[in-house]
């Protein structure tokens, strides 16, 4: 049975993992005509609380985003501390790394992953505290990782 806060439709973002991010987007903006994106480089742990396996991380990664309709294209440049960013590029190299799914209820969506075989491999604060992203390895059983968005209710 699926779980009511991840559906298809709620698909928002594709992941991939880069070793040179400038090089890339400018890749990505030659071959699509995308505008060039603003690259923004992630916050470390005392502002982003990021763990890395269950443990504090200070990793942090370039990213930039093209906006391609309902699907945000995300290139990741990691830096070279321990990260789900940095574990995929050393081990599988450039590629796409994650799915990731807009959601309202992040303990109950990784709860349910969690019964269904996939836990917790990184998560963290927006850097501007606005939410929290969940990386899901749902590798073994999906095929590859997913990302968790929530977006915090403003006041």
């Amino acid at each position: 049975m699926s779980h009511p806060n991840l559906k298809a439709e709620t698909i928002c973002q594709v992941g991939i993992i880069v070793h040179d991010i400038e090089r890339t987007a400018q890749k990505y903006c030659e071959v699509f005509g995308f505008p060039p994106p603003q690259i923004v480089e992630t916050a470390g742990f005392a502002q982003s609380k990021t763990t890395y396996n269950g443990q504090p991380s200070e990793a942090t990664a370039k990213l930039a985003f093209f906006n391609a309709g309902q699907v945000t294209i995300e290139l990741i440049q990691p830096d070279e501390k321990p990260s789900v960013w940095r574990e995929f590029l050393e081990q599988h190299g450039e590629g796409v790394h994650h799915i990731a799914f807009q959601i309202k209820d992040t303990e109950a969506v990784t709860g349910y992953l969690a019964e269904n075989g996939a836990g917790i491999a990184q998560q963290g604060l927006y850097s501007d505290g606005s939410g929290v992203y969940t990386y899901v390895d749902t590798g073994p059983l999906l095929g590859t990782m997913f990302e968790l968005l929530e977006n915090f209710p403003r006041s």
